[in-house]
């Protein structure tokens, strides 16, 4: 909207993902807010125009162009925007595969796509869907994810990884939508010349992933279901 030739206000296209896209009921919504405003004040008119995402707001951070931003970020025509709840869950030398998406996980081309002649070692990680959390028994789990982004983000763990460990290759595959009781969620591959460095950088790899992809879960349980939040995303500026 303009008036006399000055932009008053904007509307921005935002992404929403996990409890925001569930409660909303739509992965994109058009907000309205004043020419200049920041992620916060984006972040605060969702709630004002929805308001039964206000509990989940105070944890939420911003992404523009798939990067994490400051709440102070001054919002830009056109911007492509995301509101992201905390998460649960570049091609380079010594890259592996790297995505997401709907399908069972097949760790055999995982493992092949960091394995290197001077690999003496490749440490593999499953994380599995188990039956109990909390006290509750678990039916089932669903992931929701920024797909785009969080591929990105893996492929930021595996630069992380190399410039800490000496590893030979690093690769990371994750699942999203329904996965049942035993289901694998997350294979992450990891190769070095020794077994003591391939399982120290695995671990890392896995922690950093759980820290900054965004992926989420639902848990549904006998008798309900909650998103789980895990580590609130760190900003790239703010």
């Amino acid at each position: 909207m303009s008036t006399g030739g000055y932009n008053l206000c904007m509307e921005v296209k935002t992404r929403l993902f996990a409890g925001l896209h569930q409660l909303v009921g739509e992965r994109v919504v058009t907000l309205e807010v004043p020419a200049g405003a920041t992620a916060a004040a984006l972040r605060d008119r969702l709630g004002e125009r929805f308001p039964q995402v206000r509990d989940l707001l105070p944890n939420v951070v911003c992404a523009v162009a798939e990067e994490y931003v400051s709440m102070e970020y001054v919002l830009q025509e056109g911007d492509d925007v995301a509101l992201i709840p905390p998460v649960s869950g570049g091609s380079g030398e010594g890259d592996g595969m790297f995505a997401i998406g709907p399908g069972p996980l097949d760790p055999a081309p995982l493992v092949e796509s960091v394995r290197r002649d001077e690999s003496g070692a490749v440490t593999l990680f499953y994380g599995v869907v188990r039956n109990e959390n909390l006290g509750r028994n678990v039916m089932y789990l669903e992931y929701d994810a920024y797909p785009e982004m969080a591929v990105k983000k893996m492929r930021e763990v595996a630069a992380e990884v190399r410039a800490k460990y000496n590893v030979t290759g690093v690769g990371v595959l994750h699942r999203t939508g329904r996965l049942e009781i035993g289901e694998t969620s997350l294979l992450v591959a990891v190769s070095s010349g020794h077994r003591k460095e391939a399982f120290e950088a695995c671990h890392f790899a896995v922690d950093r992933i759980k820290q900054i992809v965004p992926v989420w879960k639902k848990e549904v349980f006998e008798g309900g279901e909650q998103w789980i939040e895990g580590n609130q995303p760190t900003p790239s500026g703010g």
